[in-house]
């Protein structure tokens, strides 16, 4: 039996007042169950690995995995190439200065803000399904109102691109193994996810008011409005790039298996 209200303020038309909480016949919970499980399963490897405190450099070939660059704890030993500041304490990853300015870049980006919103806060969980809070206050409170310091995240992401860039060609200096292709592959991946942040492509373009008078900046603008295009994507890469990267240099720290070596 279907019920009727009226309009709020009396006249008007009757809508139908529907008890189900949404219309939907499809499979919309698949999405946000897939993205509650591979982000959860992320996570929970980055932080095992954030804290073990070992296997994370290869001397022999100079591989350093990226969830320890740059190594500044005692314990990096011929891996800290900008000194060791910090102790080593259990708490403190060897990337301390690093990683929650990664942290924070990757939170406030604008595709794992939807991500996340939908598949842990169910805000909303899927388009036509109600959100799973009474109420709504946007990204103007504490803590979210710090999303808007996404563009700042991102500055700092470009230098900590720039650093495993450097990890990459230093390993490339005892010659070309597997673990070269790896750490070299990840770095363009983090590259092309970090330049297709939509602050990125403002700063590229996003307050000229004549593109024919800045050229430059216009091919720069389109480039990164290609890579724009793919953010998701990129956004799920360079997940997988990292924790492969990890996994490997951490496989061959620990003996688990030898690097393929090409040259030397």
């Amino acid at each position: 039996m279907t019920t009727t209200a009226t309009k709020p303020g009396g006249g008007g038309k009757a809508r139908a007042a529907i008890a189900a909480r949404t219309l939907r016949t499809d499979r919309w919970w698949l999405a946000p169950l897939v993205t509650f499980v591979g982000l959860g399963a992320w996570v929970a490897y980055a932080t095992v690995r954030v804290f073990m405190h070992k296997w994370f450099y290869v001397e022999q070939y100079h591989y350093l995995t990226p969830f320890y660059s740059p190594c500044i704890t005692d314990v990096c030993g011929p891996a800290a190439e900008f000194g060791t500041p910090l102790p080593s304490f259990f708490l403190i990853p060897e990337a301390a200065f690093t990683l929650p300015f990664l942290l924070l870049f990757r939170l406030t980006c604008y595709y794992y803000r939807k991500a996340y919103y939908r598949a842990f806060w169910l805000s909303p969980p899927a388009c036509a399904v109600p959100d799973g809070h009474r109420r709504y206050s946007g990204e103007t409170r504490f803590p979210l109102i710090f999303q808007n310091a996404h563009r700042y995240a991102f500055y700092a992401a470009v230098i900590i691109s720039v650093i495993n860039t450097w990890d990459a060609v230093r390993a490339q200096t005892t010659g070309l193994g597997l673990g070269n292709v790896i750490l070299w592959v990840n770095v363009i991946m983090l590259w092309a996810y970090t330049l297709s942040c939509h602050s990125c492509r403002h700063i590229a373009g996003g307050r000229l008011k004549h593109f024919s008078q800045h050229p430059v900046r216009y091919r720069f603008w389109t480039f990164v409005s290609k890579l724009n295009a793919r953010h998701m994507q990129l956004a799920w890469i360079t997940l997988g790039t990292l924790a492969l990267t990890d996994f490997y240099i951490m496989g061959l720290a620990a003996d688990w298996f030898s690097d393929l070596r090409i040259i030397n």
